[in-house]
């Protein structure tokens, strides 16, 4: 066998929980290691482990990929009260992508991966559809109470030299809840060019929705940053592109995308992106056929599936039943980031291996070997559903002939 591709500067890899853990074992053994003298520093933020680091691992892995530049994320748990006894945590961890993508502070990006036999939901749609998602702030950095009975809340800004400006939320007559969110210019702005520049590489349009017509402070300054930056930076590159930027509602825009072709990038604010990824993958045919990439102003990546650990299975598998669960969006997670890392470090026999692997995963697909949940929507006449290591398994031969 021809000697293993040697990498330079290592990937920063955190692992994960549930049946995602133990697919990122599979895909290290079969479709990796055996190919690349793989360097990787490595994180567990597998739930057990951030309980013992109380969550300190999670802000660790967050910084070596600010150091290193890139890096890979398996699928893991954010705990809700059912997990807290089930794993009988100390408290409620945060939810890790939330962590990482407020120290990195990026724009996430989402497109499905299409394969011939599986159609769209959505029949008009022929081409990908890519969501960028903001990944600082809204909802996911808010800070919440519940008001007693007779409570009062009020948001108070105080500036820098101790003046307060106050707003009445709402008086309570009975007990309620509040929340208070935030966002930054800067992080704003950050997301803006993210998505011009990812606009102008792809030469898509640009799309951005908001609902400044109710929240005429929040989202219209979203709106205003956008419009700001886009006049003064991105105008004429657009123009010369062939490509445009436009604004309108997120209900409008939720029309338009239904009757679309597809083929273009969706920008939404952060809890928008989180709904509207989830729709767009399953529209296309299904979450484990999304790639995810957090991109940040400084140029650091993190690449990850776009869905969840699959708890489902992973019970099934620890009773040593068979499961056929779909790897491609974890597959893909590593083959970005092992290209973006060749890319940066001047390795082109990783970039193509990288493309040669992601080849040969489509090609199984096409080829009629899939996972139970693509079996379920493939409309090839001959073809084969197999358990999770066999369509890995599957890949590696396909892979070889490509190498």
């Amino acid at each position: 066998m021809a000697d293993k591709i040697k990498m330079i500067t290592p990937l920063v890899e955190m692992d994960g929980d549930e049946m995602t853990r133990i697919i990122w074992k599979m895909i290290k053994d079969i479709l990796l290691t055996p190919y690349i003298d793989l360097k990787t520093e490595y994180y567990d933020l597998g739930l057990e482990h951030r309980e013992e680091t109380d969550d300190q691992v999670t802000f660790d892995s967050a910084y070596a990929t600010k150091k290193y530049g890139v890096a890979v994320k398996c699928a893991t748990i954010t705990p809700n009260a059912d997990r807290v006894k089930e794993y009988h945590l100390k408290e409620m961890w945060k939810s890790p992508n939330g962590t990482i993508r407020a120290i990195l502070d990026g724009t996430v990006f989402r497109t499905p991966i299409v394969v011939k036999g599986i159609t769209p939901f959505i029949s008009t749609w022929k081409k990908p559809i890519t969501i960028a998602r903001h990944a600082y702030g809204d909802v996911y950095k808010n800070t919440e109470l519940q008001v007693p009975a007779g409570g009062k809340a009020e948001l108070v800004v105080t500036d820098a030299q101790g003046n307060e400006t106050r707003a009445l939320i709402h008086d309570f007559d009975g007990a309620g809840i509040t929340q208070g969110m935030h966002n930054t210019d800067a992080s704003i702005s950050s997301f803006a060019r993210a998505c011009f520049n990812y606009a102008l590489d792809l030469k898509q349009d640009l799309w951005f929705a908001t609902k400044d017509t109710i929240s005429k402070k929040y989202d219209h300054r979203f709106k205003d940053i956008f419009r700001e930056i886009f006049d003064a930076e991105y105008k004429e590159k657009f123009e010369a592109a062939g490509i445009e930027y436009f604004y309108t509602l997120i209900d409008d825009a939720v029309a338009r995308v239904v009757r679309s072709d597809g083929g273009y990038i969706w920008a939404c604010k952060n809890y928008d992106g989180d709904v509207m990824s989830d729709m767009v993958a399953t529209a296309f045919g299904s979450l484990a056929m999304m790639t995810s990439v957090l991109v940040s102003p400084d140029g650091t990546y993190e690449y990850e599936a776009a869905h969840g650990t699959v708890q489902r299975h992973y019970y099934k598998h620890l009773k040593g039943e068979k499961t056929s669960t779909n790897s491609m969006a974890t597959l893909f997670a590593w083959t970005g980031a092992l290209r973006k890392r060749g890319e940066l470090d001047n390795i082109p026999e990783l970039m193509d291996f990288a493309d040669k692997l992601e080849q040969a995963s489509i090609q199984t697909i096409e080829d009629g070997v899939m996972t139970g949940d693509l079996y379920l929507l493939s409309s090839l006449p001959n073809k084969t559903k197999v358990d999770t290591e066999e369509f890995l398994r599957e890949i590696n031969n396909r892979l070889v002939k490509l190498l």
